[in-house]
């Protein structure tokens, strides 16, 4: 299985996080088992159903530090990773973005492993578009639910007259 081809997984980071991973990913059940094993996923505290806090927890294991590692370097690259750490760090802060990411790319290594998955990186410019999509369509929703209507220009102005 060629890891490399997940951007920000270099064949040096491939190595290291076998190293400390192993290559059996059926210790894990599944991808949630893996990303919480590294601390990459949130520890939400709930009470009466309701969600007081969720945080991840700290820790010192070798391989979420790689996966940081590895988020930081795609942050900075045009692929839809990098689009995505750069969407979730304007909004959230480049730490938090940092671990989004981190563990976005642990569930890709989990589904490479165990799966055999293909990673193909469809570019920023489609995940861009995926993600203005759907903010349409949650924003079509929202107005049909309040009794409103969603309407485009048919000129390419915005609908104060403003282009």
């Amino acid at each position: 299985m060629d890891l490399s081809q997940i951007h920000g997984i270099g064949p040096f980071i491939a190595l290291r996080l076998i190293g400390e991973c192993g290559d059996d990913m059926t210790r894990w059940p599944t991808a949630q088992h893996f990303t919480s094993w590294l601390t990459l996923a949130p520890a939400n505290k709930i009470s009466g159903g309701k969600l007081l806090s969720s945080r991840t927890r700290r820790s010192g294991s070798r391989a979420a530090f790689l996966f940081r590692l590895a988020a930081q370097a795609v942050g900075r690259t045009d692929t839809a990773l990098g689009a995505f750490y750069r969407r979730l760090g304007a909004r959230i802060g480049k730490a938090k973005a940092i671990t989004a990411t981190a563990r976005k790319l642990a569930v890709l290594f989990y589904n490479s492993l165990r799966h055999g998955l293909l990673y193909k990186d469809p570019g920023a410019a489609a995940y861009d578009e995926r993600h203005r999509d759907r903010v349409i369509r949650n924003l079509q929703r929202r107005a049909r639910q309040l009794g409103y209507q969603l309407v485009e220009p048919d000129d390419g102005t915005l609908a104060d007259g403003v282009s």
